[in-house]
């Protein structure tokens, strides 16, 4: 297995979090009130929303980075309030606690996980194109100054 399908295939179970809780929460019923489910509602939602948008980006995974940046560090934010709500004395309960290593986590994780394998499928091609009079070698002269030398042209001192 190659380590995109690796990462495609994390995606998919991570964000299946995010969906089928967001999909549990616009379904079931609030007991404090009206605006408590009806915003408890919205708020699933966009976790529904976040693990389909992870799922959005796994055919193409290499192209995906802007979409999965913004992704997680929503997630990110989200995860951040929850840590202040246990400091400001919520009760750190199982679900709490499994959320927050998914939001603080995982999820930064996995976009860093991304981002190597993007590195890896787009070579830096820069310094190969470089004339080679255009090449520079910097060391640091005995007396401290920083020499930059060209390697076809000469050498000077800044």
């Amino acid at each position: 297995m190659t380590e995109k399908r690796a990462l495609q295939i994390s995606i998919v179970i991570a964000a299946l979090l995010p969906v089928v809780a967001g999909l549990w929460g616009i379904t079931q019923d609030a007991p404090d009130g009206a605006w408590t489910a009806n915003h408890h509602r919205y708020l699933s939602s966009l976790l529904l929303a976040i693990g389909l948008g992870y799922w959005s980006a796994v055919p193409e995974i290499e192209t995906m980075a802007t979409r999965l940046r913004l992704l997680t560090a929503l997630v990110a934010v989200g995860g951040l309030a929850r840590l202040l709500g246990l400091a400001l004395g919520d009760a750190l309960t199982l679900p709490i606690a499994a959320a927050l290593t998914m939001e603080l986590l995982v999820a930064p994780l996995l976009c860093l996980w991304q981002m190597r394998v993007t590195s890896g499928t787009r070579p830096d091609r820069r310094a190969a194109k470089l004339k080679p009079h255009l090449r520079h070698t910097h060391t640091l002269h005995p007396l401290g100054t920083l020499r930059v030398s060209r390697s076809a042209t000469g050498s000077f001192v800044p």
